[in-house]
């Protein structure tokens, strides 16, 4: 049974995807990102706030990092997610951002002093040629004689930003609670995020929009990161972590049976194709923190 805890963040997370899509059809990728964490931040302030009065002298040396964080984490990262589903479907979305795992360990190698291993070149290998293969339908060459989609090239860009969100917060270790920076981070984003829902149309958001806020503010971003945090303190963060190798997996079987996406053989060989490079550097990445305890992994929100 304490297994259900990371498989249904999983379910959580896999259908905030599909709320992005539909997302893109209701209320304006601007609005949405800060109703989002508006919403959010009011759920979490009567539990949170005393806590970060409480210890805001521990707190107050991290506001220019956490502030870093929250750009990359959730103003950026989520933005873009919103922005993307205007011109991708949420399959492509789910599969891109399965890159994640990959382009940190990518990052970690300037940034937390770590080597690449055959065993990672080689999943990079297997995991861009699938993404190459799904972008282009079956055509590995195709940005040679076509443009991918926006929604494509933004969602990519996000894999990129928040992989680099994972590895500054792995590299800049505070002494903080998880819920603090969580809070902290959801403060600092809806505050960035205020500018663009004041220049969309949807300042107030409409009686469409109000159902996929609140799965994104209280799903997405207050009960599955609760679990997730849960799952690691119970089962420990490697066994957790595989769990998110399932994401896209979810996201494409609710994006196929709930928006009635279709599903082709070039998302399945390609899906499976960067999965597959996913897991494979992982196994060497894990090898290689055996020795790290289990308590300095921090889960962080996803989008």
């Amino acid at each position: 049974m304490i297994y259900l805890l990371p498989l249904i963040t999983v379910f959580i997370w896999g259908g905030n995807a599909i709320v992005n899509k539909m997302a893109a059809a209701t209320i304006d990728p601007g609005a949405m990102s800060f109703h989002r964490w508006l919403v959010a931040m009011l759920i979490m302030t009567p539990f949170c706030l005393p806590k970060v009065l409480k210890h805001w002298p521990t707190i107050r040396p991290y506001l220019s990092k956490l502030a870093i964080l929250a750009l990359l984490g959730m103003a950026i990262n989520q933005s873009l997610g919103y922005y993307a589903g205007l011109t991708t479907s949420a399959s492509n979305m789910a599969l891109i951002s399965s890159l994640v795992p990959l382009i940190s360990v990518f990052f970690a190698v300037p940034l937390l002093k770590k080597r690449l291993s055959k065993l990672t070149l080689c999943g990079a290998s297997i995991s861009l040629w699938g993404l190459a293969y799904m972008l282009g339908k079956g055509d590995v060459m195709f940005i040679f004689h076509q443009a991918p989609t926006q929604g494509d090239v933004l969602m990519v860009i996000t894999a990129v930003v928040y992989a680099a969100y994972c590895v500054l917060l792995k590299k800049w270790k505070m002494p903080l609670s998880n819920w603090t920076l969580i809070y902290m981070q959801g403060f600092f984003a809806m505050v960035m995020l205020a500018p663009l829902c004041l220049l969309s149309d949807d300042i107030i958001p409409s009686n469409a929009a109000l159902p996929l806020i609140f799965y994104a503010a209280l799903g997405a971003s207050v009960i599955a990161p609760w679990l997730w945090i849960q799952a690691i303190d119970k089962i420990g963060p490697e066994s957790t972590s595989m769990f998110m190798n399932l994401l896209p997996v979810v996201a494409v079987t609710l994006a196929t049976t709930f928006l009635g996406e279709t599903f082709h053989r070039y998302h399945l060989v390609g899906g499976l194709m960067v999965i597959t490079g996913v897991i494979l550097s992982q196994i060497k990445w894990r090898t290689k923190r055996h020795h790290i305890n289990p308590k300095d992994t921090t889960p962080t929100p996803q989008p």
